[in-house]
């Protein structure tokens, strides 16, 4: 939850102010503030670049996935639609095919040009290019650069850390709002979950505000936990490269590229139990035979050996990206070809002979990566339609939680006071064993949460106290 507010205003001075249970009420208020004040408008903009990445996605893909096709008898051999997008860019080199989804729907194609990639959606029954357009410069690219990096386009730089920090405050904003806003003085249950209708100012705000931060908490602590998983320090340097599958026990030669590598510009594509594990070389002898010894190995034959290996619907090929590179049919909710993230498959056949070298399934990822699997697939929307109405809603809610806590705020603020109006820092802060246990708990469990304590809490106790017109804007 996000709020700026309580139901104690700031300078009360009575009885019950002073007392170790309003102290820390102000301590935790105080927190819940300031996490509020650095984090709500990453929120906004989250909220708002999440249900853009979810609109061309899942709703209107950019590339053409849902166009409408008419089914006319047989579908063409993907040679023939590899020659009609060859026609439309000379010169150029096809190193992707998405199947289509149904009959009803485009086969895609990329290819590489001196002008970079090319996605091109084809009538399979006809060779039609129905859309063509660059891979590069999509709305959803530009939204889930904005969502996860700030537009830097660098994965683990200071846009990702920005965000990281922004995710890692929503714990602690999650924790403190529902220690907030849990039924004290009395109340009952029903205070935190059903707003004050008869209510005005800001106490109507702050009861709206409790109820909305008490029905989304913990779906908001899910979408930031889900999200630190692919954050530059929590995920890429702790969770995710714990998580990662053993490719040693493929038994072939090892890349020094990782399947990240097939990751497009500025999008996850690859599951997320396999972005760091390196992939199989072609040219070796380990392996079982796909396609019959002496078959050419190229789009049409892999896209027969996918088939005949079980792949049915939407299944991606992506070519060799050198020498010893490998062939990858992959089917997975990373990339929309499926609604099912417990039925994702990635195979990798030797570019030369054909033959299997892994074959990873769902069954197959660590405990993590499956959490990540399911929990990714929930948290951009992929699992049907009610998931899509869901996360709209909750992007929503998270927007409406943010601007009721800035309207609180405002409301509350001392005007004309030249400073910020934050809780005051009670003297003789009380911190009990449980305080203590949970702050450290979360400083352990999200490290980028706990530097950012420190850090406050050195502004607090040392900046704020010896710089006395800082403390009183920030105060």
């Amino acid at each position: 939850m996000v709020s700026i507010d309580s139901s104690i205003t700031a300078g009360a001075k009575t009885p019950a102010a002073t007392n170790r249970a309003q102290k820390l009420y102000f301590a935790i208020w105080r927190w819940h503030f300031y996490a509020a004040l650095y984090a709500v408008p990453f929120f906004v903009m989250l909220a708002l670049s999440g249900m853009t990445m979810l609109w061309f996605t899942a709703i209107a893909p950019e590339y053409g996935d849902r166009i409408a096709v008419t089914p006319a008898g047989q579908a063409l051999r993907l040679t023939e639609l590899e020659a009609s997008a060859l026609a439309a860019h000379p010169g150029g080199t096809i190193d992707k095919y998405i199947a289509p989804y149904d009959a009803e729907t485009p086969a895609l194609l990329r290819v590489q040009t001196e002008a970079g990639a090319q996605m091109l959606a084809l009538d399979p029954y006809t060779a039609a290019v129905l859309r063509d357009r660059p891979e590069a410069g999509t709305w959803n690219k530009w939204a889930t650069s904005l969502h996860g990096q700030l537009l830097t386009g660098v994965d683990g730089g200071i846009g990702d850390y920005l965000v990281e920090t922004a995710a890692s405050l929503g714990v602690l904003l999650v924790v403190t709002g529902f220690w907030l806003a849990w039924p004290r003085n009395g109340e009952g249950f029903a205070a935190m979950f059903l707003p004050k209708v008869s209510a005005s100012g800001r106490a109507f705000w702050k009861s709206l505000h409790r109820a909305a931060g008490s029905w989304i908490g913990l779906v908001l602590a899910f979408f930031l936990i889900s999200g630190l998983a692919w954050a530059g320090i929590w995920g890429g340097k702790f969770v995710q490269a714990w998580s990662q599958f053993p490719a040693e026990k493929w038994g072939a030669p090892l890349s020094d590229k990782t399947h990240a590598a097939h990751n497009a510009a500025g999008a996850k594509e690859v599951p997320w139990a396999l972005e760091l594990t390196p992939l199989p070389l072609s040219g070796s002898q380990v392996g079982q035979q796909l396609l019959p010894m002496g078959t050419p190995v190229v789009f049409d034959t892999v896209l027969e050996g996918a088939r005949a290996l079980g792949f049915v619907g939407r299944v991606q090929i992506k070519a060799p990206q050198e020498d010893s590179g490998v062939w990858t049919i992959s089917q997975d909710s990373m990339s929309y070809d499926s609604d099912h993230p417990t039925a994702d498959r990635t195979v990798h056949l030797d570019r030369y002979s054909g033959k299997v070298l892994a074959d990873v399934r769902f069954a197959d990822y660590s405990l993590p990566g499956k959490a990540m699997a399911v929990g990714i697939a929930l948290h951009e929307g992929q699992i049907g339609v009610f998931n899509i109405v869901v996360n709209f809603a909750f992007c929503l809610s998270v927007i409406f939680l943010c601007l009721g806590g800035l309207v609180m705020w405002w409301l509350r603020r001392p005007a004309k006071a030249g400073r910020l109006g934050a809780p005051p820092l009670p003297a003789d802060l009380p911190m009990t064993g449980g305080v203590v246990f949970t702050l450290l708990l979360l400083s352990l469990a999200v490290p980028v949460l706990g530097l950012t304590l420190l850090a406050v809490l050195a502004l607090d106790l040392l900046v704020l106290k010896t710089v006395p017109a800082l403390k009183r804007v920030l105060s």
